[in-house]
């Protein structure tokens, strides 16, 4: 039965999930980590793709994705393949990293962009990553350091999502932080 179409449209809003195959690491060390962070962070910003949230967990990864210029397919797979070829050279190894395709939800902006962002940033610390919140503020591999402003990354949009808070960016990041231990 054949696989069915994505859709992938210019300016949707979309949760992409990515899991290594057969559930094994993804990133091995923060080496992996940093080179998939800034092929992100180009990509992004080459692209034209919005980023709004993101974490990076041993054996998968969640972007929160707004495509604005380039389809998201080719952006992932731009993203993909280069963190596969690096990964595989890196650690002398042949064959898949991913499991199956990436995997994209179409999301609703309102009211799902917060609860998404939320879901998303606190991955991390469900993850046992991190013990705690405070923890989690400094966390490199996730969008949520950068939110508060103790992290970057080249095309996260911070200031859209800190704009639903509050329009001063630290009342605003008080606020977000308040969200996200509720």
């Amino acid at each position: 039965m054949p696989r069915t179409a994505r859709l992938d449209i210019i300016g949707i809003l979309q949760h992409v999930i990515v899991r290594g195959i057969e559930r094994r690491p993804i990133f091995l060390d923060d080496d992996d980590r940093l080179t998939f962070i800034n092929r992100l962070g180009k990509l992004l910003e080459k692209t034209g793709t919005d980023c709004l949230a993101w974490a990076l967990i041993n054996n998968h990864f969640h972007l929160l994705l707004r495509p604005r210029q380039t389809k998201l397919s080719i952006f992932m797979r731009r993203l993909l393949t280069g963190h596969a070829v690096t990964f595989n050279l890196r650690h002398k190894r042949v064959g898949h990293l991913f499991q199956n395709r990436y995997k994209s939800i179409v999301c609703e902006e309102e009211p799902y962009l917060l609860e998404l962002v939320r879901y998303i940033h606190l991955n991390p610390l469900r993850a046992g990553l991190v013990k705690n919140l405070a923890e989690l503020d400094r966390y490199p591999w996730c969008g949520h350091a950068v939110l508060m402003g103790k992290a970057e990354l080249p095309g996260q949009l911070t200031e859209e999502v800190l704009s639903r808070f509050d329009r001063t960016t630290g009342k605003a990041r008080r606020a977000y932080r308040v969200f996200l231990a509720d």
